[in-house]
């Protein structure tokens, strides 16, 4: 175990889908004292476990973990929620004298647990008539509105990203300011060390594609026949996450489990993709390689390395 410091007092793990996250995660956690936070959007809630790859009880090692089904289908998963929950989770493990191990892929959200950043308020109304151009067609001139209010954030937010763009747009007309501007700062809210994940694209691939067709034979039809009743298709988020949207659509009978399963592979690469867009800028990550056979001697040398150096 390594000595207790004042420098690094969180320690995440980042990288694409499938890059073995939760199992680094774990092993940290066990290794310097911890319990883990979780930082993935979709895990968040109850009941979407096969289709979110979420650890089973029984193979978290007693070890605690946070931010795990605190949410029901029907609520939507908001940033600004996930920050407060979040900096509570790893004050209250400090409190207690562990090290807070934050895992996961959602990127915004794990900046949201340790970065400066200011969540721009929320107008439901505003944003329910931008939803509602949407909805009748309207996204080419969402697009061409955000590029004309504000040129970075057109740049910097994917094109097919249209709840981002309406999200934007939003804060634009609440705030008078451009969206841009609440982007979060690359400075820490409390010390902390950020390893990250690589593997080889063609590895992750296959590794991805197994994974989509083992959810399908682990059940995940049945989890989300499960999830109907408690209003799945109803929730603005849950019903959007990837595999469970497709399974909806091979529920009504819309595609085949083939084209379901296919449609979610396909889905994974793209977000594995945003994934390391994402991350692949911030400077302060220490990437690591996934398939590494001491990976986990490796990570600990970083966080031991990261807190002599402080």
């Amino acid at each position: 175990m390594i000595p207790e410091a004042p420098a690094v007092e969180v320690v995440a793990v980042v990288g694409a889908t499938a890059t073995g996250k939760s199992g680094l995660a774990l092993d940290l956690a066990e290794r310097l004292g911890g319990e883990v936070v979780n930082a993935d959007s979709m895990q968040l809630y109850r009941g979407m476990d096969i289709g979110t790859a979420k650890l089973p009880e029984e193979e978290r090692r007693g070890i605690p973990h946070h931010l795990l089904d605190v949410l029901e289908v029907t609520d939507e998963s908001t940033l600004a929620a996930y920050q407060e929950m979040s900096r509570a989770a790893i004050a209250g493990i400090r409190e207690r004298g562990g090290v807070p191990v934050l895992a996961g892929g959602s990127g915004l959200y794990v900046r949201a647990a340790l970065d400066e950043l200011d969540i721009p308020p929320a107008d439901r109304a505003v944003r329910a008539r931008l939803e509602a151009r949407s909805a009748a067609g309207e996204d080419d001139a969402l697009r061409e509105e955000l590029r004309r209010l504000d040129p970075a954030a057109a740049q910097a937010i994917q094109s097919n990203n249209i709840r981002r763009i309406i999200r934007a747009l939003e804060v634009i007309e609440i705030t008078g300011r451009p969206f841009s501007a609440t982007a979060p700062t690359k400075t820490y809210v409390r010390p902390s060390v950020v390893v990250g994940l690589r593997d080889d694209w063609d590895a992750l691939t296959e590794r991805i594609e197994r994974r989509v067709e083992q959810m399908w034979a682990d059940g995940l039809l049945d989890e989300v026949r499960r999830l109907e009743p408690a209003g799945l298709r109803d929730g603005r988020t849950a019903s959007r996450a990837i595999g469970y949207a497709q399974a909806l659509a091979e529920l009504d009978g819309q595609t085949s489990r083939d084209e379901a399963i296919a449609s979610t592979q396909a889905a994974t690469r793209r977000y594995a993709r945003r994934q390391e867009s994402w991350l692949r800028p911030d400077p302060r990550v220490r990437w690591l390689d996934a398939a590494a056979p001491d990976l986990v001697d490796q990570a600990v040398a970083v966080v031991a390395g990261d807190r002599s150096r402080r």
